[in-house]
């Protein structure tokens, strides 16, 4: 048989890209013959990816703007050798704005191949896509329960007053090991993102942050890391890009708005990416759907692991965790959301501290710790791409927790006294 390339997957995201091709691997691996399966969802130049194509992989692996400009590139060809379509994550694919570009790639693909589209949800656009991407479908709906029982999942919220108080508990659950393993705390907002950074850092908490202004291979390698232990604590934002229908043109970008400065499109972490033994999810912010909440919720918990999910709601965040609540009734009739049982009162010795680091993280901290991790994340996923690739060691003294120190950091906070 001759060597072509015979299956597409798209993804949404670079990251969720890096994991599907891992597996892909790991899959073939014991295959009678050997299966190339190529990545190309990295944004590099398209002629440091054309030597790959060029050698047919059987299976690419890329998202739908990537795989198009390859096409009118003519270095991947799809016409007369493809066999699987796979649209992986479909309504991430449409969220991200990639409707248009899967029309438009439809039209360089064969008219008979088998295609499977998988999806968490089922709106509208994604029943469009449906209709135009499959022929007399099977559908397949797993009976599972979006989140496992309480027997598994623990899931608390505190109703916190002011915004000192979120800073304050989440200081004294971690400082003083309250809630142990590793943990992703998710955030709104890239600025929050580099705050929350900053604040746990004067207490000598390491974390790293994992956002969409970060280059993808530095945020490929935050993942890869974290899977391997090296770090307990991830300050992620999930972001969510507009849907685009299909059929309805995307939005043209304006200049200087904040979608055009540095921020990528093809960013996603709270849905598909693999995060192993996440013990405890931290929704800092309040996720403003329950399905973003679900989706959150769903990176611990998995298999047969237990996990925590504790939800941290201001005042002006009640409406969207009312919501939650609703969307998540038990068979008893009383939401999953369960109050987290904590006195304020006890950390209260805490607070004159918490207070003392969030004034020594200002709005020009944050700005310059965000343009200092930008350049260093960039240094290092250029710069220094060809040495790691000759040394792939040493990709461990890369730690992506280091601190920032753009604010002051006052080293008596680093230690608790006895007497709090």
């Amino acid at each position: 048989v001759a060597q072509a390339v015979r299956v597409l997957v798209l993804v949404p995201s670079k990251e969720l890209g890096q994991q599907v091709v891992r597996s892909l691997r790991q899959l073939a691996a014991f295959c009678a013959r050997n299966v190339c399966v190529a990545d190309i969802c990295a944004n590099t130049d398209l002629a440091a990816q054309r030597p790959v194509l060029m050698e047919k992989p059987d299976v690419v692996v890329g998202t739908p703007a990537r795989v198009l400009a390859h096409l009118g590139a003519r270095s991947l060809s799809l016409r007369h050798s493809l066999e699987v379509l796979v649209l992986d994550e479909a309504d991430l694919l449409l969220s991200f704005g990639f409707g248009e570009d899967i029309k438009a790639l439809l039209c360089h693909l064969p008219k008979i191949y088998q295609a499977l589209l998988m999806s968490a949800t089922f709106s509208p656009d994604v029943e469009a896509l449906k209709e135009l991407v499959l022929h007399n479908p099977v559908t397949v709906q797993p009976p599972e329960p979006p989140l496992p029982g309480s027997a598994q999942l623990r899931q608390f919220v505190v109703r916190c007053g002011t915004e000192e108080d979120k800073f304050l508990l989440l200081c004294a659950l971690l400082k003083l090991r309250l809630l142990r393993g590793r943990a992703l705390l998710f955030v709104g907002t890239l600025a929050r993102c580099y705050r929350l950074k900053l604040f746990l850092e004067q207490f000598g908490i390491a974390a790293c942050a994992l956002n969409s202004e970060l280059p993808a291979r530095s945020r490929c390698h935050v993942i890869t890391q974290f899977n391997r232990g090296i770090y307990d604590y991830i300050v992620a934002t999930d972001e969510e890009v507009p849907a685009v229908p299909v059929g309805q043109p995307p939005r043209k970008k304006h200049k200087g708005t904040a979608q055009s400065k540095g921020k990528d499109q093809e960013y996603g972490v709270a849905r598909g990416i693999d995060f192993q033994d996440v013990a405890v999810v931290i929704n800092f912010d309040v996720p403003p759907t329950a399905t973003a909440y679900i989706h959150r919720a769903g990176r611990t918990a998995r298999a047969d692991n237990p996990g925590t999910v504790l939800t941290l709601a201001l005042p002006e965040e009640q409406e969207s965790l009312a919501q939650i609540e609703d969307a998540l009734i038990g068979e008893n009739g009383e939401t999953m959301l369960q109050p987290y049982k904590f006195s304020m009162e006890e950390i209260e010795g805490l607070r004159y501290r918490c207070r003392d680091a969030m004034r020594s993280v200002t709005k020009q901290a944050v700005k310059e710790a965000r343009l200092r991790e930008i350049k260093e994340e960039l240094l290092n996923s250029e710069k220094l791409k060809a040495y790691f690739e000759d040394n792939p060691r040493d990709l461990n003294v890369l730690r992506h927790d280091r601190p920032l120190h753009p604010a002051i950091v006052k080293p008596h906070l680093r230690n608790v006294p006895e007497y709090l």
